[in-house]
């Protein structure tokens, strides 16, 4: 059964072309896949940062949602014709950290999508214990935005953000935006610091505060906001050798700082900084099921400007020029629709 699907070939490049299906074996589900976002992820893939990590051709993708087409023996809890997402993780099991209870950073952690085949593909087989049910309510467009949620709200959650608390967000692009959003809802005032205008305009409409940080100073913001404490919590979330060293600035005595961004290479951190004021670091990678429960929870309730997240939707044939428009930071979520329903 021949597929179309995106796949990055290698040399910065997207080819869109046939596949062949594959059908659900026991234990599995295939779903036709009706959107999927482009992330960050997806972007250092192309930007060939992963090409030891991936195996090419791939067909990458894994922020997405679709409708169950078929299932496998040995599935009970799903159904053809079930909308759905997928949390991309399967995990051994058995190293030390899923013995741990810490299967989402398994030591051999396969991150579907990346490490083996994604979404970006009009139907996509996979183990039925990475479908995540979706309730009534939520469109599939919508639903394609839960898993770079699910990652926001593993980031607050892993930080113990609490209401009346203050939350610096040092980059707001999808995932910033979304912490911003996260936060807010769990009851924290937010300042984002983010360069680019209509980004710095979209989180205003969300209610945080927004400094320029080429322009303006963020540290003299987060004083005035703190009585010159300094914010509970710090995500740095932009990715640059820059914001890395300035993230513990902003934050108080004993206040935490969450690494988010993924740094290709090794940056310098301020350690006198973390010594002086007994900063906590935290790195926060992926999401666990808890947090993807909370992400639908969040998008049904309203709390979440999906449509205004979504810049547009382009076809799964315009998937190339999606990626490029991205790389060029001219949008901020481009979703790709996989069956092709609005062209």
């Amino acid at each position: 059964m021949a597929l179309r699907a995106a796949r990055y070939i290698g040399d910065q490049r997207i080819e869109v072309g046939n596949v062949e299906g594959k059908p659900p074996a026991a234990g599995e589900v295939a779903i036709r896949v009706a959107y999927n976002g482009i992330c960050g992820t997806d972007l250092h893939i192309v930007q060939g940062h992963m090409d030891t990590r991936v195996a090419m051709p791939a067909v990458i993708g894994h922020e997405m949602s679709g409708i169950i087409s078929a299932i496998g023996s040995d599935v009970e809890s799903l159904t053809p014709g079930q909308p759905v997402t997928v949390m991309p993780l399967r995990w051994c099991g058995e190293c030390a950290s899923c013995r741990a209870g810490h299967q989402h950073i398994c030591q051999r952690l396969d991150f579907v999508g990346i490490d083996s085949p994604g979404a970006l593909q009009e139907q996509w087989t996979v183990p039925a214990s990475l479908v995540v049910p979706l309730p009534e309510g939520i469109s599939l467009e919508h639903a394609a935005l839960v898993e770079p949620l699910a990652v926001a709200v593993h980031d607050v959650r892993r930080s113990r953000l609490v209401a009346g608390e203050t939350a610096v967000v040092i980059g707001g692009g999808p995932i910033g935006q979304l912490i911003a959003v996260v936060a807010r809802a769990e009851g924290a005032e937010v300042v984002l610091a983010e360069p680019d205008a209509v980004r710095r305009a979209f989180a205003a409409q969300q209610g945080a505060i927004v400094v320029d940080p080429i322009e303006g100073d963020l540290a003299a913001v987060v004083e005035e906001r703190t009585s010159g404490a300094g914010a509970d919590v710090v995500f740095e979330v932009a990715g640059t050798r820059g914001t890395a060293l300035d993230a513990t600035r902003h934050a108080r005595t004993r206040g935490r700082v969450v690494f988010v961004a993924i740094h290709p290479e090794p940056v310098p951190v301020d350690l006198h900084r973390i010594f002086w004021r007994e900063l906590e670091v935290l790195g926060a990678r992926v999401y666990e099921r808890e947090d993807f429960e909370r992400a639908i929870e969040l998008l049904a309730s309203g709390a979440v400007p999906a449509d205004a997240l979504i810049t547009r939707v382009v076809p799964l044939d315009d998937a190339s020029e999606a990626f490029e428009a991205l790389l060029a930071a001219s949008a901020m979520k481009i979703l790709v629709d996989v069956q092709g329903v609005r062209a």
